[in-house]
């Protein structure tokens, strides 16, 4: 069987063609999350159109679209692994379509509210795939900088939205916010073209049978003949994999929740607690709600607050790419340390400045808050979308990072949700609730997180041998991968106890 898709893309030009229109999604999923940030909390024409919501309501506008996502995730659960990688990224991008255009010809709060979740959805589909679709066609030795840089483009997207909203902040007429909720359906049109001509994972074509093109998969990512003997050990390690991973028969929910050899109720709490950490870190309350605090707990004008916000945005967009460089060599446990450290620090200061209540020291608060910015986009922003790609074996990868994206955008809405009542309430205390988390996520990581830089995604499961709940996370520092070692050597220092330090194979 010959393989189905229609570029003859190879070697580089082929990852780089799905880590495209992975970014793509994601670059959608940024929009998104930024897009609402310049049109709420103004006197202006979206809050003429819909009577000025309150506090509340606005919580409700800008949140249903989480349930959304959580919605999307749960159903990529149960229907993902069966129509594949590329058919969710579609079928996310198609129902995104739909959304737009529900939402730039809203007249209700009804509709708006409606349209929101309908994109949400589309995202949810997204969120859930794109990381499974990259993490099982990158090679091993750049997987951590092709995986962060959706994290990268997810701040474009932020950015694009914020200045797109500034853009039109002084138009009267209903434009002023219907282009910028409308304009997403650009970025959804673009993905479905991107995925059309690109091939399934290796992986998945594996665990459907499909094993030929399976084949011309591998040879074509690694830009070597069919009949190579580096493809056939990746296609005989992937079949290996899943063979140990299905002798127990079909996949059945409680799986997930066993312990056992495969510690699978482990992984899963990983996963969980990395989504949890990701959104209670604070980082949406500054994307979606800066330009409202600028002008409440600030006092700025709203003018002035937009500007700071598009401008604080790209401040983001800069330290999303620093861990670009940083991933693959310094691992996802120190990234993530440094970056909780660096969080704390900059609420604990944000938090003293506010409180004076003068206007000198709540100017300084700004730079903090920029600060932030720059730190939470070293570790906490893409770490959590690909990490759960990783842990998790490829019998259960589509499934728990459906659960992870369904979490991530649950925690997403309750942040969301609450930010606006919290900050009606409690003022700049809100900040000291997200310094002592920040703080907490610290020792959180060092004793539970294994390192998974360099290794094979059919080698990670041997950092689980040991058992328990820290058994490998002090015994593999991870290595960066070179090509023609057999993973083999990893499974006898596994099997004796002793540290990963060698290298796995392309």
């Amino acid at each position: 069987m010959v393989a189905l898709w229609k570029h003859d893309f190879r070697g580089t030009r082929l990852v780089f063609a799905v880590t495209a229109a992975s970014c793509q999604a994601f670059l959608l999923l940024g929009y998104d999350q930024g897009v609402m940030a310049g049109i709420i909390g103004a006197d202006n024409r979206f809050g003429q159109d819909f009577n000025h919501p309150e506090a509340d309501m606005e919580g409700n506008i800008t949140a249903l679209y989480d349930i959304g996502c959580v919605i999307g995730s749960i159903a990529c659960y149960f229907v993902g692994e069966r129509f594949g990688r590329r058919t969710m990224l579609m079928m996310g991008g198609a129902l995104m379509i739909i959304g737009a255009a529900l939402l730039g010809s809203s007249s209700t709060v009804a509709q708006l509210i409606v349209g929101r979740i309908v994109t949400g959805i589309g995202n949810g589909f997204n969120s859930a795939t794109a990381p499974v679709y990259l993490s099982e066609c990158a090679p091993a030795r750049i997987r951590g900088a092709l995986l962060t840089l959706q994290g990268t483009v997810t701040i474009l997207g932020v950015v694009i939205a914020y200045w797109t909203d500034y853009a039109t902040a002084s138009y009267t007429s209903s434009f002023q916010w219907r282009f910028p909720l409308a304009f997403q359906a650009i970025f959804a049109v673009l993905l479905m073209l991107q995925i059309v001509g690109l091939p399934e994972t290796p992986r998945w074509l594996v665990a459907h049978d499909r094993h030929e093109e399976a084949r011309s998969v591998i040879s074509a990512i690694t830009d070597r003949p069919l009949d190579d003997e580096s493809v056939g050990r990746v296609l005989l390690d992937i079949k290996t994999g899943l063979e140990e991973e299905h002798k127990d028969g079909p996949f059945k929910f409680r799986e997930l929740l066993s312990w056992g050899e495969l510690q699978n109720l482990r992984r899963l709490l990983l996963i969980i607690s990395v989504q949890l950490g990701q959104q209670f870190s604070g980082s949406n309350m500054i994307n979606y709600y800066l330009p409202v605090i600028l002008q409440n707990s600030v006092n700025l004008d709203r003018h002035m607050s937009l500007i700071l916000g598009g401008c604080a945005q790209c401040t983001f967009l800069v330290g999303s790419a620093i861990p670009v460089l940083l991933m693959d060599r310094f691992g996802r446990r120190s990234l993530l340390m440094a970056c909780s450290a660096g969080l704390c620090l900059c609420f604990v200061a944000v938090s003293i400045l506010l409180s004076t209540g003068e206007q000198g020291p709540a100017y300084a608060s700004v730079a903090f808050i920029f600060l932030f910015q720059l730190f939470y986009g070293v570790g906490w922003l893409p770490v959590p979308w690909f990490f759960p790609s990783e842990l998790a074996t490829t019998r259960t990868r589509s499934k728990m990072q459906a659960i992870a994206s369904g979490w991530n955008w649950m925690a997403v809405f309750a942040v969301v949700k609450i930010t606006p009542i919290s900050f009606e309430n409690i003022q700049w205390r809100t900040f000291i609730i997200f310094a002592v988390l920040n703080a907490a996520f610290i020792p959180m990581v060092y004793f539970f997180y294994p390192e998974t830089k360099g290794l094979e995604l059919e080698d990670i499961p041997l950092l689980f041998h040991k058992g328990g709940v820290t058994g490998g996370v002090f015994t593999s520092r991870g290595r960066t991968v070179t090509p023609g070692q057999h993973a083999q050597a990893i499974d006898i220092d596994a099997k004796y106890g002793r540290t990963l330090e060698v290298e796995a194979v392309v």
